[in-house]
């Protein structure tokens, strides 16, 4: 099988015509940074936003034309806007954007802003996020997860963090999601999840390089083009910081609130009011705060010790009027079971750290049944082309 490389692509989309059939899409300056790996192509065309929906054959002819390139097993390629790249283009928009409804277009609330598309079959959809890396984001996500299966809901968990992706270790699953009908992808399982990430799709060794535009594009696919089956809450595990991802979630998805990790430091703390203050603004509810690493017991003496202070957590919830979740201790079996592959919660599901995240999937569960009753109806739906 012959090696793929990315002038190969790029000399292939010079056979696609631009917007208007003028010039070709790669002499136009439309085509961004081709990333191939394990024989797929990601990359994005940049068109005006007011013609995404009319330039779609435009996205599907590039689509189709890198395919037929020998050694190409699947090309991703999203519409993304961009005002620099683009200058007729307004301010960037959802890349590739579909209809969120049979009708053809979302819905308008009465402050004017549309809707956001939800998912088929997912009723609601939490980020756990952080203000910085290195506070257990991504363990106290694949565990909260779990905790909310084993409190009999139907669960999935995508893996957002495109640079590092952690799902796949975490959850002890490899192999490579596979393509159905259309354009939607299988999301992977194990342990009774559903489960989405990046790391499915690249090797484990490769570096993301990568720019807005594409992180949206890949992000939003792999929300909007997995065939998740009917959930009761989707699990988002958020990359750490206030960057695009953040934001892309934040502002194109409806989600139905984040939870916030911390450890209990002040420097940590201060990290995590920033990913606090940024849903604030964007109008998602704060679910509350969880103090990941709270305490250690020592195995042997039975000792507590407050390695990274205590209750700094707990303290910053009380003081900007959030719910407080859990204290989640640091201890050797967490470490263990997340290297392993084999999550406590279910490795040890009657072991006092199992309670402890099954707890707090039980608060953030009550606030969100409880938020949906009280707006009394459901997540718009959205069509797949």
């Amino acid at each position: 099988m012959p090696d793929v490389t990315r002038e190969t692509v790029l000399e292939k989309l010079r056979n696609v015509r631009g917007p208007d059939m003028e010039g070709n899409i790669v002499d136009l300056g439309l085509v961004s940074d081709v990333f191939i790996s394990d024989g797929k192509a990601y990359f994005s065309i940049t068109v005006p936003a007011d013609r995404a929906k009319e330039l779609e054959p435009m996205r599907a002819a590039a689509e189709r034309v890198v395919r037929e390139i020998p050694g190409v097993k699947a090309a991703m390629v999203a519409l993304t806007a961009d005002r620099k790249a683009a200058p007729q283009a307004a301010p960037v928009q959802t890349p590739r954007q579909v209809p969120p409804a049979a009708h053809g277009h979302a819905q308008r609330p009465a402050g004017g802003a549309p809707a956001k598309a939800g998912i088929p079959g997912v009723g609601a959809i939490i980020a756990v996020a952080s203000g910085k890396g290195g506070v257990g984001k991504s363990t106290t996500s694949v565990n909260l997860a779990l905790a909310l299966q084993a409190n009999g809901l139907k669960v999935g968990l995508l893996d957002a963090d495109i640079y590092g992706p952690s799902m796949p270790r975490l959850l002890k699953i490899s192999g490579r999601p596979q393509q159905i009908e259309g354009r939607l992808i299988r999301p992977m399982e194990n342990y009774g999840l559903t489960v989405m990430s990046m790391g499915f799709l690249v090797d484990e060794e490769v570096a993301m390089i990568w720019r807005g535009p594409m992180i949206q594009s890949a992000l939003l696919q792999m929300l909007r083009e997995v065939a998740w089956g009917e959930l009761d809450i989707l699990v988002v595990d958020m990359p750490p910081g206030t960057g695009d991802a953040q934001l892309t979630m934040a502002q194109q998805v409806p989600l139905a609130g984040a939870v916030i990790v911390s450890t209990p430091q002040d420097l940590a703390l201060v990290d995590a009011r920033k990913g606090l203050t940024m849903f604030r603004k964007v109008e998602v509810p704060v679910l509350g705060i969880v103090e990941n690493m709270s305490y250690f017991v020592a195995p042997d003496t039975g000792n507590r010790y407050d390695i990274f202070g205590h209750g700094g957590a707990r303290k910053e919830a009380e003081r900007i009027g959030v719910p407080f979740l859990g204290e989640v201790p640091l201890t050797m079996g967490i470490r263990e079971t997340s290297d392993a592959g084999t999550p406590v919660v279910v490795s040890e599901p009657d072991g006092e750290v199992a309670r402890i995240y099954r707890d707090i999937a039980a608060k953030v569960w009550e606030q969100v049944s409880a938020a949906r009753h009280s707006k009394g109806r459901t997540m718009p739906d959205i069509v797949f082309e």
